[in-house]
């Protein structure tokens, strides 16, 4: 059975990625009661980064570092799915993203473009999707990657 969460995803176009190995020793998640703590999550999609840094301070590099961020939150909803037994209905708040974005010295565009992470998650939860949030500047990424996100969630029991 398809969660609504999927069905909102599939018709915005997007889909899950497939399975991939974590590029370090840590466990994807850690749940403690209802409380899922998602592992950092780069724009990575079949084992190969997608989006490599640093962002550029542009229209144009702005909007690809925000799907950089998108694919990100892919990354996360496919691992909270695990978290959710298969049903992404269980989430009910999106607690806290964490958001890091690979970019130079004096880049003040960290919120727009995790963004592209946050737009997702209400996209597909609604009001539950709303959530504390950072976005940090910083001077690299595992793998180059241009954009990591973490999360805390909140599932119903």
């Amino acid at each position: 059975m398809t969660s609504r969460a999927e069905e909102r995803l599939a018709k915005l176009g997007l889909e899950l990625p497939p399975d991939w190995t974590p590029r370090g020793q840590f466990l994807p998640f850690r749940r403690d009661g209802a409380i899922v703590y998602l592992s950092g999550q780069i724009c990575e999609w079949d084992g190969a980064v997608t989006h490599t840094g640093p962002a550029q301070d542009t229209p144009e590099g702005i909007k690809t570092a925000r799907k950089a961020a998108q694919i990100c939150a892919l990354n996360l909803l496919y691992r909270l799915r695990e978290a959710c037994d298969g049903d992404l209905d269980r989430v009910d708040a999106v607690l806290r993203l964490g958001g890091f974005v690979n970019c130079t010295s004096g880049f003040g565009q960290s919120p727009a473009v995790i963004n592209g992470a946050t737009e997702l998650f209400i996209a597909l939860f609604g009001e539950d999707g709303w959530h504390a949030r950072t976005a940090v500047g910083v001077s690299g990424l595992p793998g180059n990657a241009m954009v990591e996100v973490d999360a805390i969630v909140r599932l119903t029991r």
